[in-house]
């Protein structure tokens, strides 16, 4: 039986393209909402889950740190998506016909200067991938959709310009998410994430955060954001290198954990190798 993996969007959407780049021997399912994701791999409907959760260019992803701790499932992976735009059309017309694009919000700014220099009017989109398959039914015209080659080749729609976007660094880290955790040393480099809360004595987050700097663990990313609506409960998340079995990391989550009420492992994963890129 093949194995699936979810992810958020219409078919033809960048995480469909991470699952294709990441898990090439699986099935892709599109679902409508990154809560849909988390439940068709906790209902048993997927197997793993493809869920974005920071750009090189916006920042996290919306709610997708809220997200990740409760939804029960654990990363097993890491992957890196270079965001790729083109703009396509029905087959047949040229680039000087489009006078109108629709793509998801995000990818409009990104092009600006593209759009700027041929004279064409971005409009928002819920999905880019989405806005694709209208224009393959609708055909409207002078009407193109900025998404990935991808969406083109699934939607029969004609790319009349590739790798518009005003910067060639963007990209979209994901993570692969199962129902059950997997902590064994698969790689050179391991990449631990883990949430925590710290408890309320003056400086705990300082003195949480001294046993990586004199244990020398190399804490990539560390993100705070309420609870629950509230202005004094707050939770971290932070990614570091390294496996909790490393003696360095053992010691420097077991301080964490005297200065902190609870402490979360969400996953321990290789670290995928563009992420020095």
């Amino acid at each position: 039986m093949t194995r699936k993996i979810a992810f958020q969007g219409e078919p033809g959407a960048y995480s469909h393209e991470a699952c294709k780049d990441a898990r090439p021997d699986m099935e892709a399912v599109p679902c409508a909402t990154f809560e849909d994701v988390i439940g068709a791999v906790r209902a048993g409907e997927a197997d793993e889950a493809m869920l974005p959760v920071e750009n090189s260019t916006y920042g996290r992803v919306a709610d997708i740190h809220r997200l990740l701790p409760e939804s029960g499932l654990h990363i097993l992976d890491e992957a890196f998506v270079r965001v790729r735009i083109s703009l396509m059309s029905v087959p047949g017309r040229k680039l000087s016909d489009i006078t109108d694009v629709r793509a998801h919000l995000v990818l409009l700014p990104q092009s600006a200067h593209f759009l700027k220099t041929h004279g064409i009017t971005g409009h928002a989109a819920a999905d880019s991938a989405g806005a694709a398959a209208e224009l393959a039914q609708h055909k409207t015209p002078g009407e193109g959709v900025l998404a990935s080659t991808l969406a083109a080749e699934i939607y029969g729609l004609e790319v009349l310009a590739r790798d518009i976007e005003d910067h060639g660094h963007n990209t979209t880290r994901f993570v692969i998410m199962g129902r059950e955790p997997d902590l064994t040393r698969r790689g050179d480099k391991m990449m631990t994430t883990f949430v925590f809360e710290v408890r309320n004595i003056p400086a705990a987050l300082y003195k949480a955060m001294g046993g990586f700097a004199t244990n020398g663990v190399n804490m990539t990313k560390l993100e705070s954001y309420m609870i629950d609506g509230s202005f004094t409960a707050t939770r971290f998340y932070a990614d570091i290198e390294g496996h909790p079995d490393d003696a360095a990391v053992a010691r420097a989550l077991d301080e964490l954990g005297y200065f902190t009420n609870n402490l979360d492992i969400l996953g321990v994963y290789p670290a995928d190798p563009r992420r020095d890129g």
